[in-house]
């Protein structure tokens, strides 16, 4: 992968390119290592990176996004990979049941129960749209309805106040892409 991507057109706000260029050297440099060494970048990271966004001579985010999301997946098999080799598959598979059934659990709950809310002073995620959500992931896992892990990774949810809790909203999501990941 090179670290070379078009730039935004002008007056188009882009990623700044000295953070999207370190990350991109940091993650390749990774890459090399084994598995579980301190300075490994993991898929979740990979997920999780944000970079800063600048309005001259950045790079186009729609190009950087999906290098990340191929890193993403390419990530993502190693650590199976080396997961698979640690545990083998049996134990590796069956830990990955295990975490979709507390996700199936969770999304089992009430509309507007599934996640905790935040204080009526706070906004949150909005809980209609997270349970609308929910309910597609649940058929993903209960009923092997199709589910692109694009669509998990890229979601969004309006805010409201006493929405649902980010963070936890947030997590989950992480967790669903990482056992459809996982699988793969």
């Amino acid at each position: 992968m090179t670290s070379t991507f078009p730039l935004a057109r002008n007056g188009s706000p882009g990623y700044d390119t000295a953070e999207v260029d370190a990350f991109l050297e940091r993650a390749r440099a990774s890459y090399s290592l084994p598995p579980g060494h301190d300075d490994v970048v993991s898929s979740l990271e990979i997920r999780r990176t944000a970079f800063r966004v600048v309005r001259k001579k950045g790079y186009s985010a729609r190009h950087v996004d999906a290098a990340l999301e191929r890193l993403d997946e390419a990530f993502a098999a190693r650590e199976r990979e080396h997961a698979i080799a640690q545990q083998g598959s049996e134990a590796y598979y069956a830990g990955i049941r295990a975490t979709a059934q507390e996700i199936i659990d969770r999304l089992a709950r009430g509309e507007g129960k599934r996640f905790r809310r935040v204080s009526p002073f706070t906004r949150g995620y909005h809980p209609k749209d997270v349970d609308a959500f929910a309910s597609r992931i649940s058929a993903y896992f209960e009923q092997s309805r199709s589910l692109p892990v694009e669509t998990v990774r890229t979601i969004a949810f309006r805010s409201r106040y006493r929405g649902y809790h980010e963070a936890q909203v947030d997590l989950l999501l992480d967790t669903v892409v990482d056992l459809m990941l996982a699988v793969r």
